[in-house]
C-alpha cells in the first residue's frame, strides 16, 4: 500500500557525481586564482595611480 514513498524517498547518488562536482569546483577555484594573480601582476607593472586622495570638494554655487 505504501510501497511508493513519493517525496520522502531519497535519490541515491553515485560516487561519480560527488567526484565530478569536486573536480569542477577545484577547476573553477584554480581559474579564479589564476585570474586574480594576473590582475595583481598587471597592477604592479602599471603606472602609479595619480588620482588625488579622497573626493574633490564641491564648488560653491554662483549667485
Amino acid at each position: 500500500m505504501f510501497g511508493d514513498r513519493g517525496m520522502t524517498q531519497k535519490k541515491e547518488h553515485g560516487s561519480g557525481d560527488g567526484n565530478r562536482r569536486k573536480a569542477r569546483l577545484a577547476e573553477a577555484l584554480r581559474a579564479n586564482l589564476q585570474k586574480r594573480k594576473a590582475q595583481m601582476r598587471s597592477r604592479r607593472t602599471g603606472e602609479a595611480d595619480t588620482r588625488p586622495e579622497g573626493l574633490a570638494a564641491a564648488e560653491k554655487p554662483k549667485e
